[in-house]
């Protein structure tokens, strides 16, 4: 089973558009993973844009959203027509990866045989399915709305976790700005901060490394190996 020891520990976090190996090595380490997508939309960031490698470098794909900021994550309506071009643009850096054959049937299924109307949906459909079929996470996902949530900022997070049961939380260390750490104590949940460092570079198709691109470029390169890149290798490291 995820999670650390035997406490039920927990991960809140928005769904991101085909996030990087960093939020899925959070998904792994947790008990129950809650999306948090009935927040509000956020300009130029994960939710509906990934970077992938090209043969020009580093490229951003990004899903159209317009400028309205005055809405939830779960309330971004989308049009479809971005899926063809998303499509293509993957399958032509990538269709000569070891393993993107491997990935073809899924990714036709996403861009070319559903239609989306919903950034929500999207994002935590594709990150269930890569998280529990192709690199074989065994976490439970819930969505916040499922909580009827009142609180607002740490309180609301807080009373999420009071309602999950949880007894560890583990955070993205850029939430250190805005968390304080008393806060759990008082309510009696281990706030463990999460650690980005160390993952052990692979080939990668268009030279020079990069770590902070989409899930799907490891995917692509080391197929079924994903899992020892993400989390794995931590295991052959010596006990100190």
């Amino acid at each position: 089973m995820a999670g650390i020891e035997t406490m039920r520990t927990i991960a809140v976090l928005q769904s991101n558009y085909i996030p990087w190996k960093g939020y899925f090595d959070l998904v792994n380490d947790v008990d129950l993973f809650v999306f948090y997508d009935d927040l509000q939309i956020t300009k130029n960031d994960w939710r509906n844009r990934n970077k992938i490698k090209s043969r020009k470098g580093v490229e951003w794909i990004s899903i159209p959203i317009g400028t309205d900021i005055n809405r939830l994550i779960c309330e971004v309506e989308i049009n479809p027509s971005w899926q063809i071009k998303h499509w293509k643009t993957i399958n032509q850096n990538y269709c000569k990866a070891p393993f993107y054959d491997m990935y073809n049937d899924f990714l036709k299924d996403v861009y070319l045989h559903r239609r989306w109307t919903n950034l929500s949906e999207l994002n935590q459909y594709l990150i269930r399915i890569i998280s529990t079929k192709y690199l074989g996470i065994k976490t439970e996902f819930r969505d916040s709305r499922e909580y009827n949530l009142s609180g607002k900022k740490q309180d609301r997070l807080l009373e999420l976790l009071i309602k999950v049961n949880a007894e560890r939380y583990i955070s993205g260390p850029a939430a250190k700005a805005y968390i304080n750490p008393l806060c759990f104590v008082d309510s009696g949940i281990d706030l463990v901060w999460k650690d980005y460092s160390g993952y052990p570079e692979y080939a990668q198709l268009y030279p020079p490394f990069e770590h902070g691109v989409s899930i799907l470029d490891l995917l692509f390169n080391v197929g079924p190996s994903a899992p020892w890149y993400i989390w794995g290798w931590r295991e052959e490291l010596p006990k100190l």
